[in-house]
Formats: structure tokens, sequence, C-alpha cells
């Protein structure tokens, strides 16, 4: 079978595009930071308050930034953001380890967050374009999904080669080790393919917000794939910060728990190289999927044992899974102008309903254990599950 001349490029243009979103992706969160810089903080003598204010100005500073910084993509180059971030937080990892002390952790986290706020969208918006110009914009899902997969793959080898480095080098070595990942994803977002053309010399970004979000007004459907993202995606996401004390609450040695750790990110992997196939879900499957990650996280939290986890790495699985499908839902439902910005809209939908989470979890865990927190916050899936039914019920 002989391709023709038209598809030849095409194949190539898709493969390059894959090829350098994965590798972007897998050096993006390929941070040995990532494991220790909470004991960073604690070994220079920050408080349990000091570092929670911490967390509190990284959500603070991705809220604040992140709707803007998806007009500017719409606005200017996205490739140019996709590769600004990175240096960003490569600056806020060396202040962390030259100069250790609640103020350059502070200068860290702003940086940090704007280097989420300034990826947050356009990074979508850059691939779904470029599927889209090479006729393969039905198969975003299945390329987004692998792409998370491969950040997963980085957070999970990130895990297993910290402990070595820090070993033999402590903070400096694991340090300039994730300032060279951020060096390397500003390079390799170089190598992205961009077509579309930034706005006509005179839009700015206040116009291009303005936009999208008048689109958004205008068309309810998208308005409802804008509001799906974050009741997908924020809970599980806000829950993983909190894995490693469920793990421990399971009566396992702190020397055993990043093993169980894997596991459970081994299942959001999973679910998101599913993104392909779980496409042809409609909104009663995407209900369903919801419906069972649920009463997996319920069941394998209120367990109180290891092999509980199994459930929750399953859990975790469909909500990855449901994450990629609703941002695909999303991207489908807009049209090219304001992706970036209307994306960001999401993002920031799903920052606040994080943040709200963090509190909740907060209250709840000061009478409940860590098993019942997990299992009470599975609800806001059973509600989201019924909506989306109801909502097809409506339709047919």
């Amino acid at each position: 079978m002989t391709l023709s001349p038209a598809r030849v490029p095409a194949a190539v243009g898709e493969r390059r595009l894959t090829a350098t979103l994965y590798g972007y992706m897998f050096l993006d969160d390929f941070v040995l930071l990532y494991p220790v810089y909470a004991l960073l903080f604690a070994d220079t003598g920050l408080s349990l308050w000091q570092i929670s204010s911490l967390f509190a100005l990284w959500s603070v500073t991705g809220v604040v930034l992140e709707v803007p910084s998806g007009a500017w993509a719409d606005a200017v180059s996205r490739r140019l953001l996709l590769w600004l971030g990175p240096l960003l937080t490569a600056v806020g990892f060396a202040l962390w380890v030259l100069v250790p002390s609640y103020g350059a952790f502070a200068l860290g986290f702003v940086l940090w967050g704007a280097r989420g706020a300034l990826g947050s969208g356009a990074l979508e918006a850059l691939v779904y374009d470029e599927l889209d110009r090479l006729g393969a914009a039905g198969r975003y899902a299945r390329v987004m999904g692998r792409a998370r997969a491969a950040g997963l793959v980085g957070v999970m080898a990130a895990m297993a080669v910290a402990g070595p480095v820090f070993a033999w080098g402590g903070y400096l070595a694991v340090g300039a080790a994730s300032v060279l990942a951020c060096l390397l994803t500003a390079a390799t977002a170089t190598r992205f393919p961009e077509h579309r053309r930034p706005a006509e010399e005179g839009d700015n970004w206040a116009a291009a917000l303005r936009s999208g979000l008048a689109a958004a007004r205008g068309d309810r459907t998208l308005r409802a794939a804008v509001l799906l993202v974050p009741a997908v995606g924020a809970v599980w996401g806000a829950l993983d910060e909190y894995t490693p004390l469920l793990v421990r609450e399971t009566g396992v040695s702190d020397a055993f728990v990043p093993y169980l750790l894997l596991l459970i990110w081994t299942g959001a992997t999973a679910g998101g190289l599913l993104a392909g196939p779980a496409e042809r879900l409609g909104t009663r499957g995407l209900a369903a999927l919801l419906t069972g990650g649920a009463l997996a996280l319920a069941a394998g939290a209120l367990s109180g044992r290891p092999a509980g986890l199994v459930l929750v790495a399953v859990a975790f699985g469909g909500f990855q899974l449901a994450t990629v499908l609703a941002d695909a839902r999303l991207q489908h439902r807009i049209e090219d102008t304001g992706r970036a910005t209307l994306t960001s809209v999401a993002g920031l939908g799903s920052e606040l309903a994080t943040v709200a989470v963090y509190g909740a979890y907060a209250v709840l865990g000061g009478a409940a254990s860590h098993g019942t927190v997990f299992a009470v916050l599975s609800v806001p899936y059973l509600v989201t599950a019924l909506l989306l039914a109801a909502r097809a019920g409506t339709r047919r």
C-alpha cells in the first residue's frame, strides 16, 4: 500500500507533535525536588504555619494569573509561553537550594505558580489546533491521555531517583537536577510546531479575554463543558496530596509507603492511556465512570488495609480518564477563537475548587480519619454523575 503524498507530511507532522509533547510532559514532571521540598522547608526551620502559607501562596498565584495568561496565549505565540514558563521554575528552584529562606521559598512558589498559569490553556490549545490542522482532531483525547501518562511516569521516575541522588549530594544535588530538568523542558518546548498566527496587531490579551468569555456566555453547551472540567478534575487532584497520609494510616511502615504510592499512580497512568478507546463513551458512559470511581475510592479508603489501595488506584485511574475526556469535550466545543482563554477559565475553576477541597479536608480531617475524609470527598463525583445522567435523559 502506497501512502498518498498528502498523508505522508500529515503523519510526519503528527509524529513530531506527539513526540515533542510526550517528552515535554515527562521532563516537566521529572523534578527531583518534588518528594523532598517539604523536608527542605522543615529543615530550614519553617513552622507548619509558614509551610502552609507557602502552599496557599502557590494556589493564589495560579488563581490570579490563570485566565489572563490564557488570554495572553490567544494573543501571542503559545509556544513562547510553553518555553518561558519552565525557565521561571528553574529560577525558583535555584533560589530554594542556594539561599534557603522563607522569602526565597515564597518567590519560588510565585514563579512556579506563574509557570503553571502560562502553560495551562496554552498547551491544550496548541496541541488541539495542530492536530486539527493535520486532520487529526479526533485523536486529541488519545494524544492528551498519553501525554498525561507520560507526565505521571516522570513523577514516578523522579520519586525513584530522588532518594539515591539526595543520599549522594543532599538538597543541592536534587535542586541542580531539578533546574536541569526545567531547562530541558524549555528546550523541548521550542520544538513544538505552531502554525497558528498570533492576534493581529492592535489586538491584545484583554480583547482575547472578552472574546472568549462572550463565547461561553452565548453557548450553553460550551458553558457546561467549561464547568465539567473542574467538576471532574479538582477533587482527586487535591486528594493526591494526602495519599501518603492515607497509605500510612493502613499500618504499613514509612519505608513501604513509596511503593504503595507508586501503585496508586500506576492506576492513574493506566487511566490516561485508556483515553483514546474511552472517547466513545457518551454522557451516560462518563456518568457511569464517575460513579464507579467514586464507589471504588470510598470502599478502598474505608477498608483501612493496604489491599484496599488497589481500589484507590482504580478510582484514580477512572478520574484521570474522566479528566482527559472532559478536556477533550471542551476542546471539541470551542471554536478557534479564544481556545486558550476558555481552557484557562476551566483551569481557574479547577484551581478554586482545589483550594475549597483543601479547606474541606482540613476541617473534616480534624475530626475523622483520612479514610473517612476520602470517602466523604467521593460524594461530589456521585453528584456530578447524577447531573450528567439527568442531562443525558433530558436530551433523549
